[in-house]
């Protein structure tokens, strides 16, 4: 049986990436601090997201995740979130249409601001300094007063976080998340395009719904959920102590809540079933998710499942999986069938970013389209084979026209890609191949769904 569990539990068990504060003293003024501070989300909001990802663990919906790799202090703006915001909505028309269901969108936004690192030091020229770990933890600038942890930058991260959510929930409900002014936007993508032809039937056919829905007097104007939307956020839950800070307990139920964020995930290199990361997730009641690496076994994650899902209620966990390209078909299978064999009920995510990170000749981290679509296809390929919903799909990306990612229609190369290379930690895609890749995926999506119908009528006939 485990063991009692406290927001606190964590702290007797092994931790792996945290940095190492020197003043031990201020670092517990300022979770104290937290701990006074009002929740930047509700256990309601978390209930709602995780009833969503029941049904998508059933066949009956699929979840858009996607946003920053790692958030920062300096490109914090209401455009910035704004973009990233518009690009969600566009992704999610797209793949509504292809898979015919329901999807869930939940943004890397509003609190992922650390990020885990293969070295806890970084050397240049002779000199070591800590590694960056994110604005929540330090700075970029490799200056020894910069890359020194920082407990202050806990405040700043909820006080950013605060004003991107006020600001999510006025896009989502204030008529910005309006269905025919998004499908607008894709269609001037569309027309923008290099694949334009590839994908105008695609949009018009979308076009030609929404004439339909509008002639039925199904319009923003009387129907709410034409010009509002559902939007949750959501973060990997690295720095423990502000995750505790931000825990409480939901009046309605008596169950403890991590209210920093709906959805909180475990990385591939902090799944550790006796660590303090799966300790103090395995206590709150929000959705969560766990990264599945080339490493992880089924009975690997079948004890996760267990620690982190023990009543096997659907919606509760997600597995994200992130392989990398050429390693799907030999990885997941297994996975999915111990799974299967015991009636784990889980959310199937797919991740083509971090196993398809490399590096440039110019010295730039990158990320190959080619590889991050194919990574895509392999994991529907092998969830047709084995019967199984693949629910979702999981991508660091912007609202930005940044320079990070090779390929895409609107081709980036090597050549290109200090041109806007901004990002604070790994590669993103941009707005033209977040969107290109959603088309891709939404065709993927419907030929199966329309294989899926034809099969159905010939076992009927």
């Amino acid at each position: 049986m485990a063991t009692p569990w406290t927001p606190e539990s964590w702290r007797a068990k092994p931790i792996d990436q945290v940095p190492d504060y020197p003043d031990a003293a201020r670092l517990t003024d300022v979770e104290a601090e937290l701990a006074k501070y009002p929740p930047l989300v509700f256990a309601g909001e978390a209930r709602s997201l995780r009833a969503a990802l029941a049904q998508v663990s059933q066949g009956k919906g699929f979840l858009l995740q996607g946003g920053d790799c790692a958030e920062s202090f300096a490109e914090f703006s209401a455009n910035t979130i704004r973009d990233t915001f518009r690009v969600m909505l566009q992704m999610a028309v797209v793949l509504t249409y292809g898979a015919a269901l329901p999807v869930v969108k939940v943004g890397r936004m509003a609190g992922q601001f650390a990020k885990p690192r293969s070295a806890p030091l970084e050397t240049i020229d002779g000199v070591a300094l800590p590694s960056y770990r994110g604005d929540m933890v330090n700075g970029m600038e490799f200056e020894e007063g910069v890359r020194i942890p920082d407990p202050e930058r806990l405040l700043r991260v909820y006080n950013q976080s605060a004003s991107t959510l006020n600001l999510l929930r006025a896009f989502a409900q204030g008529g910005y998340a309006d269905l025919t002014q998004v499908h607008q936007w894709n269609l001037d993508f569309v027309e923008g395009s290099p694949q334009s032809e590839r994908y105008r039937a695609f949009a018009d056919r979308i076009a030609e719904t929404i004439e339909f829905m509008r002639a039925c007097g199904i319009t923003p104007e009387s129907v709410p959920q034409m010009r509002e939307t559902d939007f949750y956020t959501s973060h990997e839950a690295l720095l423990l102590n502000y995750e505790q800070a931000l825990t409480r307990i939901d009046s309605t139920t008596g169950k403890w809540y991590d209210c920093s964020a709906h959805l909180l995930w475990i990385g591939d290199r902090t799944r550790d079933p006796q660590g303090a990361h799966v300790e103090f997730l395995r206590g709150v009641a929000n959705p969560v998710g766990v990264k599945a690496g080339p490493s992880m076994s089924p009975d690997g994650l079948l004890e996760l499942c267990d620690l982190l899902n023990p009543l096997n209620e659907p919606g509760r966990l997600s597995v994200i999986v992130r392989m990398g390209a050429g390693k799907v078909e030999a990885g997941l299978p297994p996975l999915i069938r111990a799974i299967e064999r015991e009636g784990r009920k889980v959310v199937w995510s797919c991740d083509p970013m971090h196993g398809n990170t490399m590096k440039a000749g110019s010295g730039f981290k990158t990320r190959d389209f080619k590889k991050i679509l194919q990574e895509v296809t392999e994991f529907f390929a092998v969830h047709r084979a084995e019967g199984t919903h693949a629910g979702g799909v999981h991508f660091e990306m912007t609202g930005a026209d940044v320079t990070e990612c090779i390929g895409g229609a609107r081709a980036v190369t090597e050549a290109s890609l200090g041109d806007r290379y901004h990002t604070h930690c790994d590669p993103r895609l941009n707005a033209h191949q977040a969107l290109e890749l959603a088309f891709l995926i939404a065709e993927s999506l419907k030929t199966e769904r329309m294989r899926i119908q034809a099969a159905t009528v010939a076992r009927a006939s």
